[in-house]
This record gives structure tokens, C-alpha cells and sequence, in this order.
């Protein structure tokens, strides 16, 4: 089916958490034709869930955004399943937390290798990824740009509109319910955070996402517009939190992450 296209290579690695040393198993994707002697730009790409993996497996939108010309790195930061219950379990109660940590110590284990231009990383995650994609512009301006994708931004109101919200109101997600901690809820919310963003961040979301309803994604917008950060609202008509489920609304998605990227994207030398 691909013999006719050049796919990217994709490279295990193993790296040490600046948080406590912990070894997590990401990947990186390789452009088509890459040359060891050059400096990419890239794309840190953060699974959902955030109880779900990444792998060496076949994935449109991370070959779509390695043909484009871009290093991206997927990881599996704590939390994520496939490790065994403690790994797992690892977010209970701080989920963001010291994942972000090993999402950071990935990059800097890419950057290592030398074939990276630290000037020139990008962030994009969707759910779960979108969470700490907020999370991570929030804590640090080292990313030229980000694409936060069907987030939850602030878990006060989430937790009262998601069309899950027995699942995410139960006590391995919080300690409570948001009336008897809001705090708990409020400090682990991306939005606590929005005060220190200057990243240009694009908010990317369903409009029939029932699950992070788009609501959240306005607010962040909404909050941005108002502290003056460069920022964008996209809607995707008719898409679920399956945001990328039908072909015409992955090519949609994949586009705008892109044009996003190439607007901040330093010309090459």
C-alpha cells in the first residue's frame, strides 16, 4: 500500500526523568531522507489518555507531520499503561504533574543526539495530550509554538459538562468531588497556569465533543485574547472527540497543526 511513498524511520529510545531518574520509552520520526549533519525543527506529539500507550506502530499524523519536514518525538511519560500497575498509577492525584517532567526530559534527550535545533520545538498533544500540551506552555517558553487539541483546561467545569462525568468525578481521578476540594482541582487545571503563557498556542477541537467539550478550549482561547498571547480558536464542524475519525477531518486537523508550526517556524538557513 506505501511502496510508492517514502515512510520516516522510526527510532526507539530509552532516557532518564529529570524528576527522579525513572527510564521512559519514547520514539522518534525521522523526515524522509534525513541527514544526521542537519538541524530539524521538532514536534514533541503527546498521547491521550492519559491511561493508553504509544508504540512503534504505524501512525498517519506522525508520518504527516515527519514529511513536512520535522524530528517528532512520542513518548509513554508515567501514567501511561503497558509498564505495569505502579508506573500507571504513578498520576494518581497529580495528573499534570511530574509527567510533565519526563515529557521534558525526553526533548532534552533528543536535543542531545544533535540533530535538533533547540530554537525551533513545537508541542501538540489531543485529551489527555492536550491537557499537558496547556500544562507544559504554562510552565515554560521554550516551545515556539503549540496546538493544544480537545483539552480539559479547567477540571471545575469539566467535570460538570464532560458526558462522562461519573468516571472523571471518581476518587482515583481526585480526592474528592470539585465542591468538597475545588483547589485540588483548581491547581492541577491548566488554566491556573494561564497567566504565565507568551507561547502562540492554537486551541483545536470538535464541535460535537461531548467528551472535552469545546467549552474548555474557549476558555483557554478566551483567556489568552485577554492577556494578549497570539492565539487561535479552530472548530472542526460535526467532529466527536474522535476528532480525527473521518479522512477529510484528519487531513483538517493535520493542516492546521501545521500551518500553526509553519507560522513560527524559522526559515532554514
Amino acid at each position: 500500500l506505501l511502496a510508492h511513498k517514502e515512510l520516516g524511520e522510526v527510532e526507539e529510545i530509552w532516557f532518564e526523568s529529570s524528576h527522579d531518574g525513572r527510564r521512559i520509552q519514547g520514539w522518534t520520526v525521522k523526515p524522509p531522507g534525513f541527514d544526521p549533519e542537519k538541524r530539524y525543527p521538532l514536534i514533541l506529539e503527546i498521547h491521550g489518555g492519559p491511561f493508553a500507550d504509544y508504540g512503534p506502530r504505524f501512525a498517519a499524523e506522525l508520518q504527516l507531520y515527519a514529511a513536512a519536514g520535522y524530528v517528532v518525538l512520542y513518548t509513554n511519560p508515567r501514567g501511561s499503561t503497558g509498564y505495569g500497575q505502579e508506573f500507571g498509577n504513578l498520576i494518581h492525584h497529580a495528573y499534570p504533574g511530574y509527567d510533565y517532567d519526563d515529557l521534558m526530559s525526553g526533548v532534552d534527550a533528543v536535543l542531545a543526539e544533535g540533530y535538533v535545533d533547540p530554537e525551533q520545538l513545537f508541542v501538540t498533544g489531543g485529551s489527555g495530550g492536550g491537557v499537558l500540551s496547556a500544562w507544559i506552555v504554562g510552565n515554560t517558553d521554550r516551545f515556539r509554538a503549540a496546538v493544544v487539541a480537545k483539552p480539559v483546561i479547567n477540571w471545575l467545569s469539566f467535570v460538570g459538562t464532560t458526558d462522562f462525568y461519573p468516571y472523571f468525578a471518581k476518587d482515583y481521578w481526585f480526592p474528592g468531588l470539585p465542591w468538597e476540594d475545588p483547589m485540588h482541582y483548581w491547581e492541577r487545571s491548566p488554566l491556573s497556569k494561564v497567566g504565565n503563557v507568551t507561547t502562540p498556542t492554537m486551541l483545536l477541537t470538535g464541535e460535537a465533543d461531548y467528551r472535552t467539550p469545546i467549552a474548555e478550549s474557549e476558555q483557554f482561547y478566551q483567556a489568552l485574547q485577554l492577556r494578549g498571547v497570539d492565539t487561535v480558536l479552530v472548530r472542526i464542524p460535526e467532529a466527536s472527540h474522535g476528532i480525527a475519525r473521518r479522512p477529510s477531518q484528519l487531513i483538517a486537523k493535520v493542516a492546521h497543526v501545521l500551518a500553526w508550526f509553519e507560522k513560527y517556524r524559522r526559515p532554514e538557513e
